[in-house]
């Protein structure tokens, strides 16, 4: 409820906020007058279909774009995970796992992966903390195997006072489809403790602050239609000392490596889309997304612009990928 409510505030917020702006930009010289009076409404609509945005190559307006994208995965949901295995020859499953052993996770945090779409970071987060909970009760074993009456007195005490420390992974994204396949794969794979699906948008998140250790978003921030807000959402809900890590198609370094990445791309994805997931345009999308997204040092500065502190990037075969992470401080 709360959650909600704070929602609620923050839209309207927002809401004040832009029309504020565009009354001040109608009553600058050369348009004086335009919001006056009766017309002001429509005046004000006007403006709003006049910001614009990217969809691919394609200029579009920004209320326009979020309803495409929706689209796109809408269409492409349940061939999602086979085409990502084709698209990358399966090299998205090292990438994930990259940024997995770069989190290095411990038992007890939460995380919210944003755009989890079908939970893979999300169910390669909990496998990760399982393991380390596996780990760490391996080396309490060993070194219990001569214990003193004090190491066993205190060892019970410990697990009276805190007991297990439990992970929690929230798999958070705007397309109902793409969770419903997410939720499937969980039920096949026999994971449901620690895990929640919610349907929520990136620009503004159904929780409250303060609410989580790590932030995760894999190859989605490039379709949302306001960067900026989503990373300043990123930053609300984590705790202090949070972490948020963005995996991300970006700016391949090598010249050689670019010109064969592009010609796979543009001649390849689509046609790949169009056999596996009978859906040409929504990966011609995909492809052209990429190119529009900003490069490693442009994201990384809008990171930091947020307030995140510590902000560095990691390049991933050669640019394909970067794995930008940042600290709330």
């Amino acid at each position: 409820m709360a959650a909600s409510m704070r929602l609620l505030v923050r839209r309207a917020i927002r809401l004040s906020n832009r029309n504020i702006q565009v009354t001040a930009a109608a009553r600058a010289p050369g348009r004086s007058g335009c919001c006056w009076g009766p017309s002001s409404c429509r005046c004000l609509s006007d403006a709003a279909e006049d910001r614009s945005t990217h969809f691919g190559f394609e200029t579009v307006p920004e209320t326009e774009k979020a309803k495409r994208v929706y689209k796109v995965f809408e269409n492409v949901a349940q061939k999602y995970d086979v085409m990502n295995d084709a698209m990358s020859l399966g090299i998205h499953r090292v990438w994930k796992d990259m940024l997995l052993h770069a989190m290095h996770p411990q038992p007890g945090v939460r995380l919210l992966d944003v755009a989890g779409g079908t939970g893979d970071i999300s169910f390669r987060f909990l496998e990760y903390v399982r393991s380390q909970q596996e780990r760490q009760k391996r080396r309490a074993a060993r070194s219990m195997q001569t214990p003193s009456w004090q190491d066993i007195s205190n060892n019970y005490s410990k697990e009276d006072e805190d007991g297990p420390l439990e992970s929690r992974a929230v798999v958070c994204d705007i397309n109902k489809e793409m969770l419903k396949v997410g939720k499937q794969k969980a039920d096949s794979m026999g994971i449901s403790a620690g895990l929640s699906w919610v349907v929520g948008d990136a620009e503004e998140l159904p929780f409250d602050d303060d609410q989580f250790d790590i932030y995760t978003i894999a190859f989605g921030i490039r379709n949302v239609t306001h960067i900026d807000q989503a990373l300043q959402e990123a930053l609300r809900v984590l705790k202090p000392g949070g972490r948020f890590m963005c995996l991300e198609f970006s700016k391949v370094t090598n010249p050689v490596l670019a010109r064969l990445y592009d010609a796979y791309s543009f001649q390849m994805i689509p046609v790949l889309g169009e056999v596996i997931a009978g859906d040409w345009k929504s990966y011609q999308y995909l492809v052209e997304s990429i190119r529009k997204f900003p490069n490693q040092e442009e994201f990384k500065g809008m990171i930091e612009d947020a307030g995140f502190y510590c902000v560095q990037y990691q390049n991933l075969t050669g640019g394909v990928v970067a794995l930008h992470s940042g600290f709330k401080l």
